[in-house]
């Protein structure tokens, strides 16, 4: 019987795997680099804004007021790019940190807009890095200094417009129906299951099974989301509790939504608002250190609604008041609300008074372009409304009618109203009216500032805490596992190296002082991978196999081992990250970034070294 002889070589790699570890470490490096440079401050000039001077000229201005300023730049839109949202802003880069409020200011009497100005940071880095489009990291509140708020939304106005609008299509109902002897109201008793509407039946003769039948009937093909039940006299209905809690999560919902779209209106970048628990949302605004504009915007509750207006004493009219307190009597049920509102600008008009033009959506212009056109020649009113807290924390609404205006000609879905006030107040409302109008009352029940000295020092102590353990380990891991010890160390600083990277090139990952701790914790758990390789090589050689052999088997055997520990951990760090919010989402990312970074580089990239260095041989198998 002949003997074939083969030769497995063991402990070696091909040519596309050290490509594919080393172009993965080089695209890496580049994109941790800007981090190492760090950010600076600067003040953003929007195209708008009016800025009648040369890059020389501001920075005259600006040194003689004592202000270093370390680059101003003109933002051009690129030949040929279809996206010139940038063109012709002017960004100030600063020297000192500390002077970007002052530089705002100074600014701000420079130019004709001063709402166009924003705070800003940029990299440091140099522009070469910047052109291949890599980015710092970006720094979550506690690192890089700014403002917290924690607003509470009241959710009782939301359920309180539904109890109305379904009183008020009771009795119509009960008129159509000619059913008399019925009262519809909303029941002032509150529990747990909401609001109530009382159906009290005056009328002995009314009280019969046909009449609770037909409104029954009615309920369920018109409003099946209520419940009703018996009582004494009549019936009573109440929201459903799967109903209710719909409903607060759609309006939640939505003023998140808004909060965006109004931070977005203030020109903060990489701000966080989320959700927090059933009725809470959490707003972070890293970079900002004058929270009061911020506040007055993301804590307003404006809306606009438009109103025909009633004869004085009208039966289904209700009373508002204008600026000067006079009665306004208006329908019960608005033209429209500040829900189509798609745009608003505020504007100088003919006579000198400020005016907001008012764009609607396809709906609302509809509404408007229908009622106008059957009330040419009649008054409209534009009531103002805003939510606000009573002593004992109780939401209330205040509704004043800004402008009572006679219908000229039909309108459309665009139009003008004025009475806003000043100019300034007219742009406030604009504001705000652009961001949305809130469908619930919110009010800022925390709020925490945190300085930029405190930022940096808690940057200073989490990297100093990263660099200290991360010196140690290097230091065990040469001692004690010596020859192979080596290998661990560089594969512990390519993981670091990939793991900034990544952080620095994953949209919306935020680094924050929780992360910094994930990060320390990821350079044990980095350098335990190899931990377990090395054990299982010594073990091996004890056994009496070769030094490549015990590699080949030894970086084998713990394979699984290492799997199931990384496994069962990132579990939990996807758990965290879901469930999580602000700094424990960061130290579930980081620690889930670094399960996957140190098992790379602990078995890929430490068996490729080793392979280079130590795995060159053969071993002879003999197959019959």
């Amino acid at each position: 019987m002949d003997k074939i002889q083969s030769k497995k070589l063991l402990n070696h790699y091909s040519a596309w795997k050290y490509i594919v570890l080393i172009v993965t470490i080089i695209v890496m490096l580049f994109s941790a680099l800007p981090t190492w440079y760090g950010e600076d401050a600067a003040v953003q000039v929007g195209a708008k804004a009016g800025l009648n001077l040369t890059p020389i000229e501001l920075r005259d201005k600006l040194m003689a007021q004592g202000v270093e300023v370390k680059r101003i730049e003109v933002k051009h839109a690129q030949h040929g790019s279809a996206n010139n949202s940038e063109d012709g802003q002017t960004l100030i880069v600063l020297n000192d940190d500390s002077e970007q409020t002052l530089v705002k200011t100074l600014v701000s009497s420079m130019v004709s807009e001063p709402k166009e100005l924003t705070l800003a940071l940029v990299s440091a880095a140099p522009s070469w890095l910047q052109n291949m489009g890599f980015e710092p990291i970006k720094l979550g509140l506690d690192l890089r200094g700014g403002v917290q708020f924690l607003l509470d939304v009241d959710v009782q106005p939301v359920y309180q417009a539904q109890a109305d609008a379904l009183v008020e299509s009771l009795r119509q109902f009960l008129r159509e129906q000619q059913i008399r002897g019925a009262s519809v109201r909303i029941d002032s008793t509150r529990d747990d299951a909401g609001l109530q509407i009382a159906i009290a039946f005056n009328d002995a003769a009314q009280s019969t099974n046909n009449t609770r039948s037909t409104i029954r009937q009615f309920m369920q093909q018109s409003y099946p989301t209520w419940q009703l039940t018996n009582a004494d006299n009549g019936l009573v209905v109440k929201l459903a509790q799967e109903e209710q809690i719909k409903l607060r999560n759609l309006t939640v919902q939505q003023n998140l939504q808004i909060m965006r779209s109004r931070i977005e209106e203030l020109g903060i970048t990489e701000a966080l608002v989320q959700r927090q628990g059933e009725h809470r949302i959490r707003i972070e605004l890293p970079g900002v250190q004058d929270p009061a504009a911020a506040k007055n915007v993301i804590g307003a509750t404006a809306s606009l609604a438009f109103f025909e207006v009633k004869e004085s004493g009208s039966v289904n009219a209700q009373v508002l008041k204008d600026k000067s307190g006079n009665p306004v009597y208006v329908a019960r049920t608005p033209v429209l609300g500040g829900d189509h509102i798609v745009d608003a600008r505020a504007n100088i008009g003919e006579m000198g008074m400020a005016e907001v033009n008012i764009h609607l959506d396809r709906i609302g212009g509809q509404k408007m372009s229908e009622f106008s056109r059957a009330n040419i020649g009649k008054p409209m009113a534009t009531s103002y409304s805003e939510y606000s807290r009573d002593e004992q924390g109780k939401a209330k609404q205040t509704q004043e009618i800004i402008s009572v205006a006679t219908i000229q000609s039909q309108l459309g879905d665009r139009f003008r109203i004025t009475g806003a006030g000043t100019y300034q107040e007219a742009q406030q409302l604009a504001l705000l009216l652009r961001a949305g109008s809130m469908t619930a009352p919110v009010t800022i029940v925390e709020e925490r500032t945190i300085g930029p000295t405190l930022g940096a020092e808690n940057i200073q102590n989490g990297f100093a805490a990263l660099g200290l353990g991360m010196g140690i380990t290097l230091l065990f891991m040469a001692l004690w596992y010596r020859r192979l010890g080596w290998v661990a160390n560089v594969a512990l600083i390519a993981n670091m190296v990939i793991l900034f990277g990544l952080l620095a090139l994953i949209p919306g990952a935020v680094l924050t002082l929780p992360g910094i701790a994930g990060l320390v914790l990821t350079v044990g758990m980095a350098v335990d991978t190899n931990v377990l390789i090395f054990e299982r090589i010594k073990d091996k050689l004890k056994e009496g196999r070769s030094f490549a052999m015990a590699i080949d088997t030894g970086f084998d055997s713990a394979f699984s081992t290492i799997f199931d520990a990384n496994f069962t951990t990132m579990i939990t760090a996807v758990v965290l990250y879901s469930i999580g919010n602000g700094p424990i989402q960061g130290f579930a990312l980081t620690l889930g970034l670094g399960l996957l970074t140190s098992m790379f580089t602990g078995i890929f990239a430490s068996r490729a070294l080793i392979n280079l260095v130590y795995g060159r041989d053969a071993r002879r198998h003999v197959r019959v």
